[in-house]
């Protein structure tokens, strides 16, 4: 049976997924655009968060801040971006969660790219990784490590020689692929043969054209998404998966169902 769920309120996940009929939550521990160590919301904290999920049946997710960036070459961002990473895999760990999500980050215009994959290995080689850590593909830029399949063949070789390599997993948005400009058909196979696995899909239509490079989401079968293609990306990884779409509740209860009803 299908996993799935959506990307919700962190103050109760188990709550929220009850509302959409849904199997799973994914969540941010505070603010997403903020440098503040991880807090969980929940009433009683990690631990009873952690013993509501179980007891409900309910898989819980983590993201990470989207500030986050552990390429750059910029010390002010990549040396507290790598300090926040590690805290949030900490709590994450502490709540029981399958994964946390980051995204692949970018390195700046005046650097190699080898730079950004060299300091993605060094983090991994560094952090202590006790859940799945789910490196994102991303919607947009020139200089990101994980747009292309080009470059997320050359990320997945400079992380496969890190200690705790084992423990990092992909993440594969649908949105961002096609805006990346990649076909959705066909495309978890072309993943696996370069990361050899999907642990986690975002399955989110686009308000934009393909390889427009824009990361705006919206309803399934209301944007320029191909979707059977998304429907294909669902069935073809076999993993959990998670609607990041707006609308609430009522909305992503809609796509939850768009896809179990093809799937």
């Amino acid at each position: 049976m299908l996993l799935i769920g959506a990307h919700v309120d962190q103050e109760d996940p188990i709550t929220e997924a009850r509302a959409r009929n849904a199997g799973l939550s994914q969540f941010f521990l505070g603010d997403p655009q903020g440098w503040k160590g991880p807090k969980v919301a929940y009433p009683g904290g990690a631990e009873a968060l952690k013993d509501a999920a179980g007891e409900a049946g309910i898989t819980l997710y983590v993201h990470a801040p989207y500030v986050l960036n552990v390429a750059t070459s910029n010390n002010r961002i990549r040396i507290p971006s790598r300090k926040l990473l590690q805290q949030q895999l900490d709590v994450a760990a502490q709540i029981g969660a399958a994964g946390l999500i980051v995204h692949g980050g970018h390195v700046l215009a005046k650097d190699d790219p080898e730079l950004g994959f060299e300091n993605w290995y060094k983090c991994i080689d560094r952090a202590e990784i006790g859940l799945p850590l789910l490196i994102e593909n991303t919607a947009g830029g020139d200089r990101a490590m994980a747009r292309q399949l080009s470059s997320i063949e050359k990320l997945w070789q400079a992380i496969g020689a890190a200690s705790g390599a084992d423990q990092v997993g992909f993440c594969l948005d649908t949105c961002h692929f096609h805006a990346g400009g990649e076909e959705l058909i066909g495309l978890v196979d072309r993943v696996k043969k370069i990361t050899g696995r999907v642990d986690l899909v975002h399955a989110n239509d686009s308000r934009d054209a393909f390889g427009s490079g824009a990361d705006r989401h919206t309803n399934l079968g209301n944007g320029e998404a191909d979707p059977d293609g998304i429907a294909a990306v669902v069935r073809d990884a076999g993993a959990p998966v998670v609607v990041e779409t707006p609308g609430g509740v009522d909305g992503q209860a809609a796509d939850i169902e768009w896809l179990r009803e093809r799937v």
